[in-house]
Formats: structure tokens, sequence, C-alpha cells
């Protein structure tokens, strides 16, 4: 008697979220969704798209056209018990929002002595590539990595997508969930029937523990979020040059898995950082601080960075030559290989 293998789907990443959603919802009845156009709509890239039919209009919610007030909604309705997931819309509408997020949403917790919990995620499609007008390109991380009290997170795949969103809503702090939304239509073979681990214990590391995407002898390139997919292809073409080159996957931004990274660095030597953020006081900054620190006496080389200008995000039709391409991080791996 012969077996057929059951084939697993590839989905895209805007789906897994949408999977992990529902997944999380259904597992608790005080899981609620709110943004603009979420419902019916289902969310402008249609990442909630069918959950208010499952769900209804009380557990995903359209809420007006207001940042602040969605975000100060759901830290009412934390106190309350209930674990809300918002959406900004895009990534440059969350900064009318930036107050409720850094100065109470963050800090509740603490001012409370742990009294409080603040189990609320934040979705922030972001970064650009996807020819958007201004002010729908943004990458902002680094603003809410440098405020104690969030958690910051960013998958690069459909299958870290669909479980480190389980696991930032079953989080008790607060998550920053930087969805990149040129990333959205990328496939990947994803097992649902796998269930996400959202103990507090695979909260604690596996929702930030960083990834050896590709491993190699002669770099590393670390990396998140949508830059993770082109450090992969400049790694594939520098091994065409006879280099080998490891990708890490840093997945998480606050708090920064340190160890795996360095662990990596120990063995290659060499270290590029690569994200869409300006380069200039950027969450790159952090990590070469802090990988010189762990690692002088490995490296070999400058910790070298490849990122977006100081400069505000440009027209789309110039926006292929601000975001650190193929050909900027493969340059870099040669620079650091040239010392």
């Amino acid at each position: 008697m012969s077996t057929t293998a059951t084939s697993v789907p590839k989905v895209p990443m805007a789906k897994a979220i949408n999977m992990g959603l529902r997944r999380a919802m259904e597992a608790d009845p005080k899981v609620l969704l709110m943004g603009e156009d979420i419902g019916s709509l289902g969310g402008v890239f249609r990442v909630t798209d069918g959950l208010v039919k499952d769900f209804g209009p009380d557990r995903v919610v359209d809420t007006p056209l207001a940042e602040s007030g969605i975000v100060g909604t759901a830290i009412g309705l934390a106190m309350r018990g209930y674990r809300p997931v918002c959406e900004i819309q895009f990534d440059g509408f969350i900064f009318p929002a930036f107050d409720q997020i850094t100065t109470q949403l963050a800090k509740l917790t603490f001012r409370s002595s742990g009294q409080l919990e603040m189990p609320v995620v934040i979705r922030v499609p972001y970064g650009g590539g996807i020819g958007a007008v201004e002010h729908h390109s943004e990458s902002p991380e680094a603003l809410f990595a440098h405020t104690a009290g969030l958690r910051v997170v960013s998958p690069s795949n459909p299958v870290d997508a669909f479980t480190m969103i389980q696991q930032a809503i079953a989080s008790p702090d607060p998550v920053l969930f930087f969805e990149p939304k040129s990333r959205y239509w990328d496939k990947a073979e994803l097992d649902v029937d796998v269930p996400a681990d959202t103990s507090p214990e695979a909260i604690a590391t596996g929702l930030h523990s960083a990834r050896v995407a590709r491993p190699g002898t002669d770099v590393t390139i670390a990396a998140y979020g949508p830059t993770v997919t082109t450090a992969l292809a400049a790694a594939a073409a520098a091994e065409e040059e006879g280099h080998s080159v490891e990708v890490v996957d840093l997945r998480s931004i606050s708090p920064l898995d340190v160890d795996t990274l360095a662990a990596s660095v120990s063995r290659t030597g060499r270290l590029v950082v690569a994200h869409e953020a300006p380069v200039f006081f950027g969450s790159g900054a952090e990590i070469a601080a802090r990988i010189t620190e762990r690692c002088f006496y490995a490296l070999e080389a400058p910790v070298l960075r490849v990122g977006g200008f100081h400069a505000p995000y440009p027209p789309a039709n110039i926006e292929e030559e601000y975001l650190p391409n193929f050909d900027r991080i493969l340059d870099a791996v040669d620079r650091v290989l040239a010392y």
C-alpha cells in the first residue's frame, strides 16, 4: 500500500499574520483587534481579512482616524484584562500616538510596581519598497527600541510572522510588532498544525531569539525584517566570488539577542549590519557598539553599517537609491573583507 505525503501549503506573510491573529482570537476571548478599516475592508493590506465575519464587530473594531485614541483606548482595555491588538495603518501614522506609547503604555507597569500589566500589541506595517507616497514608508523602530518598557520585534518571513504574532499577543508586556510591508507577499511553507509556543519561557526567549538564516565563515551580516531577504541574496552572490557569508536574522530589536550575534562574529571576525532605517543614530549603531565590546579581540575589521541616508524618505521613483539594496550590502561585504 502506497502513502502520499501531505504537502504543506505556501502562504504569504500577510496571510500568515492573519492566521496567527485568528489562532490567538480563538484561544482567548479577551483578544480583540482595533484599527482603521480593519473590519469589512480587512485592512489596507488585507491582513485582517475575514476576521470580522467570524468574530464580529465587537472584537474586530473599526476605529476613527485617531491613532492616539486607538492606543489610549487599548491602554484602558488592557487595564480591564483585555489583550488589544492595534493596527497602525502605515508606519508614518504612528507619530500621533507617540506620546501614548512612550509616556503611558511603556511606563504603566513600572509606575504601578508591576501591579498593572500592559498586554498590548501594536502592529506597524513599515519600510519602503512598495512605491508609496509620503509618510507611508518610514522605519521608526529605533525610536521605540530606545524607550524602556517596550518590546520591539520584526519578522522577516511568513513562518516567523505566524508564530511571533501569537507570542506577542500572549506577552504580558507591550510589543511593537513591525511588519515589513514589502515582504507581505513573500511566500513560504507554513504548517499551521504546529502550535505556536506561547508559554512565558517561549515569549522570553523564542520571541526575542535571533536565528542563523545562512551559515558562513568569512563575514556576518546582521539584519531584520525586510532587509533579511536582501542580505541573503547578497550572501549568495558573495559565495559565487568565493566568500562565505553568514546571515543572522535578529528578529527582535529590543531586547536584542547579543549572544547569538556575538557567537557568529566570533566565528567570522567581521560584521556588516543592514537595516532600512537611517544609519545615523540607528539600531545598527547600538549593535555595532555592543559587538565591539563583546568581540573586540575576535574582530578583524571595523563593524560596517548599511542603511537609509540621513534624510527624509524620498519620493517613490528614487526610493531604490535610498534603500540598502543588494549592491550596497555586497559592497560593504567587499570592504570589510579588504581590511
